[in-house]
């Protein structure tokens, strides 16, 4: 189970470098227009901001790879912290931005949290 965990948890951190490439360099390109469902006009008065958005998600992304390299019980608290970060993240974007959030991002950090104890 913990295999499957660590998984999981890599393939959460691999969402969110995901996300950092949509935010910071392809937020007003087609593709993140249509991921975002933005207008050319709108991405282009947020683009800073999705840039502050994706860098943030790297820092996430960086710290499941750190737990996961990490290993032993220091790894697994430093899982269990920033899985904790993206549930909370995602959370509040289902809340504040788009529902889809909470199924992309938090779900799947949830379930990695949750097999992580077994």
């Amino acid at each position: 189970m913990y295999l499957i965990a660590n998984v999981l948890t890599g393939i959460v951190a691999a969402l969110h470098i995901y996300f950092l490439v949509l935010e910071m360099f392809l937020w007003d390109k087609p593709m993140g227009l249509r991921t975002f469902r933005n207008t050319p006009e709108k991405a282009e008065t947020t683009k800073v901001l999705a840039a502050n958005q994706g860098l943030y998600n790297g820092f996430l992304a960086a710290g499941l790879i750190w737990g996961l390299l990490m290993g032993g019980p220091e790894g697994f608290h430093v899982k269990i912290f920033f899985l904790t970060c993206v549930i909370i993240a995602g959370a509040y974007g289902a809340y504040s931005v788009s529902r889809r959030i909470l199924y992309i991002q938090a779900a799947p950090a949830l379930l990695a949290l949750v097999l992580l104890h077994f």
